[in-house]
Parts: structure tokens; C-alpha cells; sequence
């Protein structure tokens, strides 16, 4: 008796980022994570991405696979596929690129121009990309390649999953993944018309959202399957504070909704061999660890001091993120001999309110506006513990970066930080209140004055495994489910 093996599933994975082309948020690290590992994995993974300038420099000889316009307001649009490698680690991904300068060649960022105010042909833009990906997904414009799976990312893709259950010929499956709810692309409902959808799915059973046009419930509503980034988060958004009003959706259709962790890259998060650190360390020897303490105080004009508890901060300045909760507890954090390094940008008020931390408290606080990659890591080495005291948090990456780096993360129980965080390698507090965060910064000061038990939780938090690999296999897993029917 002879079996045959189930050919290997084919996927195409459509996203407005990657890390390290194009990079807002943790969106971007897992494009560029996941993809390679479902290659590793022994999948058929591909990309499809906008024409951004990074991106359009970075893949390598790209080829014509189509040529079609006008089209969402650009004249002529050519696809094109050429190999992308983003990590050190990894293999190359064949990528589908749509170049199509009138919407893509320009200055600021991806969704935002140089003034910080949104592209006005955002839905534009992002419509393109949900269209590619269906037409991709049912086999219009590369006969070559067909996707068994589409995966849309966040609501720049989502209307992906609208436009391939327009098409009733296409076998293709398709799984849209939640990031980060609260940003939902929004647009006049008068604007819809530029889409080329039926007028039917502007209705509230569609993608009418209170008024507004939203990408977002084209992937609620009419993806095969839904994800999110972690397990709490997948139930969290079924309830009104965390919903945004779409709570509604999402537990209609509870039955087809997971959380999936996401991963952390061990080739460019490894205090072993990262090139960015003053001195390389790990579990076993975590010596060098007090090197980076060292060399970032003295880079931030902290004093340089190895029994201050140094607290950092890597993250985007918003209410969201809960650092306000840290301004408060900040007298109260120093007062205990700490001190506190940060590294972020957002909003105006809390930029100049930790700038004016840093002048009130110099030598104990010190606060670099923007963001700069290798700058991260040195906090991520040089803390002591990391801050995320979020309100709400889809999976956050940064407590697992600083878990990597025997920095223990300091977190609100809330989404992907109550899935990754415990009492064995970090410091976890419930209310988003600053007399929460203060209590829970108490308790981590204590323990790091037992050196004994803080290097037991460093090396436990170093040992987690949070790799791309496990992530790809609990993928992998949901696409096989999902396999499409032969004949």
C-alpha cells in the first residue's frame, strides 16, 4: 500500500510593513519573521507588499509578473516578484511588490506624510493592496503561482478577504490577523464607491462602521478564519473595554477567532552576538550584562552607579502605552534609588513631560526622543527591567525582548504581557493606576537586592522559549486545517 503526502501548502502574506524596510510597530517584526520561519517550516510562504522606496530597493532581481491600470488612482501598476531577505538568519522570501510610484514613491511614512497628517488617499493606497492580494489569491495575475492560503495583516489588508469572497471562483482560504484593533482604517462612507465592491457590503452587516467605511470589518466579517496576537487578546476583544465597538462582530464569530504568540528573532535579539552591546553575556555568564549597565549610564548621563535598579523604556509615548502611570509613580520609583532610561516618541505632552523629568532629575532620569534600532538594544542590555505598563497590550514584543536579555519586564496583566509575563521572571500589577505600577516597582526593587534570586529569574526569563519556530508550527497547524478541498 503507497501513500501520498499532502503537497506542501502554499501562502501568500500580504502586509503594508516590514521589519526593517518599513517599521511602525510590531506589525513589521512579525512579516518579517513569519514568513521565514513557515519557509523553514516546509511551507511554500510568499509576500506580497506595497512599492514602497525601501522596499522596491531591497528585493533583489525582480521580475514582471503583470501590468494593469488605471487603478485606484495610478495610471499603469506593475507587479513584480524578486527574492527579499530581511534577517541574517534567514532565507530569502519570494515577494510580490506593487510598484506603483503615484500612490507609494514618497516622502514620510507609510501612512502618514512629512506634516504627521494622513496620506488623503490612504484608502486608496491600501484598497490596491487588498485587491492585488485577491487577485493573486485566485490565480489573475500570476498563473504561475496560486496561493492555497491568503494572510491578511491588519486593516491595511484586510479588505483582502472582502475582495476574494467577491469572487466565488476562487479556492483559496484566507485568515486575517488583528494586531492591533484600536487603529481600524476609517474612511468616508461616501468613498466607498472607489473600491469596485458591491454597494451590498456597505451595510452594517458589512463594512459599514457607525457612519464611517472600515477596513477592518472587511477582515472581521469576511475572513475564513481570525487571529490575533495572543490568547488573552483574543478574548479581551470580545468584551466593550476591549472591543472597540466591534466587540460585537468578534463574538459572533468566537467559534473562528484564535490567539497565536507572537516570536522574538534569536539571530537579531541575542546578547551573545549583538554587535550593538558594550559586551557580549548570556544565561550561563551574565557578567558582561553589568559591562552594558555601565557603558548606557554613562551614554545617558546616568550615574553610573551598579546598585541603582535602572528601569527602562523603548516605546512609543501614548496613553495606550501607560506612560502617564509611569510619570506618577516616577518620584516615588526614584525615592526607592532608582533610575530610569527611555527611548520613544508620540505625543507632544508626554515628550516634553519626560524631558522635563529628565531636567528635574538629572543624573536619575535620563530621555532620548525618536528611536533608533541599536540604541534599543543597548537599553534592552543595559536595564535592569523593562517597562510596559500598557492599558492594553495585542502580544507586545518588548517584554520578550528584555526577557532575552535577562532584563525583567515590569507589566500590566493585560493581552499578550498576562500570556508571557509571571512571577518567575518579571513583576506584574492589575489596575491601570500609578499606585499599582508603584507597588509592583517596590516589589522589583526589593528583589534586586537579593542578587541571588534576581539572577535565578534572569536566567529562567533567558531560558523561555519564544522563537519563531514554535510560532510557525501553531501556524502551520491553523493553515492545515484549512487546507482547500482538490476537485
Amino acid at each position: 500500500m503507497t501513500t501520498t503526502s499532502a503537497p506542501p501548502l502554499r501562502m501568500l502574506h500580504a502586509a503594508a510593513e516590514i521589519f526593517p524596510l518599513v517599521k511602525t510597530g510590531g506589525l513589521a517584526d512579525v512579516v518579517g519573521a513569519l514568513p521565514p520561519a513557515l519557509l523553514a517550516a516546509g511551507a511554500d510562504a510568499r509576500l506580497l507588499l506595497p512599492g514602497m522606496p525601501a522596499i522596491l530597493e531591497a528585493v533583489s532581481r525582480p521580475r514582471k509578473v503583470a501590468e494593469f491600470g488605471p487603478a485606484f488612482g495610478a495610471a499603469r501598476v506593475t507587479l513584480r516578484i524578486g527574492r527579499l531577505k530581511v534577517g541574517a538568519g534567514e532565507p530569502a522570501v519570494q515577494a510580490y511588490v506593487i510598484d506603483a510610484p503615484w500612490l507609494y514613491a514618497r516622502a514620510g511614512g507609510p501612512y502618514q506624510g512629512p506634516d504627521g497628517k494622513p496620506w488623503d488617499d490612504n484608502l486608496q493606497r491600501f484598497g490596491l493592496l487588498g485587491w492585488v492580494s485577491a487577485q493573486l489569491a485566485g490565480g489573475g495575475l500570476d498563473p504561475a503561482w496560486r496561493p492555497d492560503i491568503l494572510h491578511a495583516h491588519d486593516w491595511h489588508a484586510a479588505l483582502a478577504c472582502s475582495y476574494l469572497r467577491m469572487n466565488p471562483g476562487a479556492a483559496a482560504r484566507s485568515v486575517f490577523t488583528v494586531h492591533n484593533l484600536a487603529y481600524q482604517g476609517l474612511f468616508p462612507q461616501g468613498d466607498f464607491r472607489l473600491l469596485g465592491l458591491p454597494q451590498r457590503l456597505m451595510q452594517p452587516d458589512g463594512l459599514e462602521f457607525h457612519g464611517w467605511l472600515s477596513f477592518m470589518k472587511g477582515g472581521l466579517m469576511h475572513a475564513d478564519r481570525l487571529t490575533t496576537v495572543s490568547p488573552t487578546y483574543a478574548r479581551e476583544i470580545t468584551t466593550p473595554e476591549f472591543g472597540c465597538g466591534v466587540e460585537g462582530v468578534l463574538r459572533e464569530r468566537a467559534a473562528d477567532l484564535s490567539g497565536i504568540l507572537n516570536g522574538v528573532d534569536p539571530h537579531h535579539w541575542d546578547p551573545a552576538t549583538d554587535r550593538s552591546l558594550a559586551a557580549h553575556y548570556s544565561a550561563v555568564d551574565l557578567t558582561g550584562k553589568a559591562r552594558c549597565k555601565a557603558a548606557l549610564q554613562r551614554e545617558m548621563g546616568l550615574a553610573v552607579r551598579a546598585d541603582a535598579p535602572l528601569f527602562g523604556v523603548v516605546s512609543r509615548l501614548s496613553e495606550q502605552k501607560g506612560l502617564d502611570l509611569v510619570l506618577a509613580a516616577l518620584p516615588a520609583l526614584l525615592a526607592e534609588g532608582a533610575q530610569l532610561a527611555l527611548l520613544g516618541s508620540g505625543e507632544a505632552p508626554l515628550e516634553q513631560s519626560f524631558e522635563a523629568a529628565t531636567a528635574a532629575y538629572p543624573g536619575q532620569v535620563a530621555t532620548r526622543i525618536g528611536y533608533d534600532e541599536a540604541f534599543a538594544h543597548r537599553i534592552m542590555a543595559g536595564a535592569d527591567l523593562i517597562l510596559v505598563p500598557s492599558r492594553f497590550e495585542p502580544c507586545g514584543l518588548t517584554q520578550l525582548y528584555g526577557m532575552r536579555y535577562g532584563t525583567l519586564p515590569l507589566v500590566r496583566r493585560v493581552g499578550g504581557l498576562a500570556d508571557t509575563v509571571d512571577d518567575r521572571v518579571g513583576f506584574l500589577f492589575e489596575d491601570a493606576e500609578a499606585g499599582a505600577l508603584t507597588a509592583a516597582a517596590r516589589r522589583a526593587v526589593l528583589t534586586y537586592r537579593e542578587p541571588a534570586r534576581w539572577r535565578a529569574m534572569q536566567q529562567e526569563a533567558m531560558a523561555r522559549d519564544h522563537s519563531w519556530d514554535a510560532v510557525a508550527a501553531r501556524y502551520m497547524a491553523l493553515y492545515e486545517s484549512m487546507r482547500p478541498t482538490a476537485g
